[in-house]
């Protein structure tokens, strides 16, 4: 009877540890339209075994999107950010020097290398910025086409030395490499907000 009693306990346990888990990996994050950008869908795909979070952490920290491992320390190393708004520069070239430009005024003495990225469904341009701080700061641009609305980005903080940088870095290229663009129409009556997923 007690032997019956504790296989019932563990196969509840596992039940529930397995309901618990992600079904999918599947990423999908969602904007309101915003003037005249309409509504977006940023998808892709969570690399295996991080956790995916739309409306806790990254509604609280001001961001679209977050993914990362383990539990939450608030800190921003080995986080992938995406982070989306309306196109206002005339392109991905200017965004990017804008970007570069304000690293540099904050840190004068960082570098700033090429990151080679290859998504197939649109042009995105990475950078490297090497701080004088030993943090690495790598962020990728997206532009998803003049009547998306919108450009993205997709950023990550590791640090120089850091043991696991190289295995993050290949989380997060795979990350943006499959992230592609739709536009966003809620549901018919739909009263949830935008970025829910």
């Amino acid at each position: 009877m007690r032997f019956r009693w504790v296989v019932a306990l563990l196969m509840f346990i596992v039940g529930a540890s397995m309901a618990a888990q992600p079904s999918s990996n599947a990423v999908d994050a969602h904007g309101a339209a915003d003037g005249n950008a309409p509504g977006w869908t940023i998808h892709t795909i969570a690399p295996d075994g991080w956790t995916k979070d739309c409306c806790t952490y990254a509604s609280a920290i001001g961001v679209n999107y977050v993914l990362y491992q383990g539990d939450w320390t608030g800190k921003p190393d080995r986080v992938i950010v995406l982070n989306v708004w309306p196109s206002k520069l005339p392109s991905l070239d200017v965004e990017l020097q804008d970007d570069r430009k304000h690293y540099l005024q904050v840190d004068p003495t960082g570098t700033v290398s090429a990151y080679p990225i290859k998504n197939p469904s649109m042009a995105c341009q990475g950078v490297m910025y090497t701080g004088s701080d030993h943090v690495n700061d790598v962020v990728v641009f997206c532009d998803p086409g003049k009547a998306a609305g919108i450009r993205y980005s997709w950023s990550m903080t590791v640090g120089q030395g850091d043991p696991q940088s190289q295995a993050a870095l290949d989380a997060f290229k795979q990350v943006v490499e499959h992230s592609t663009y739709a536009k966003y129409v809620p549901a018919s009556g739909s009263t949830s907000k935008a970025a829910t997923h």
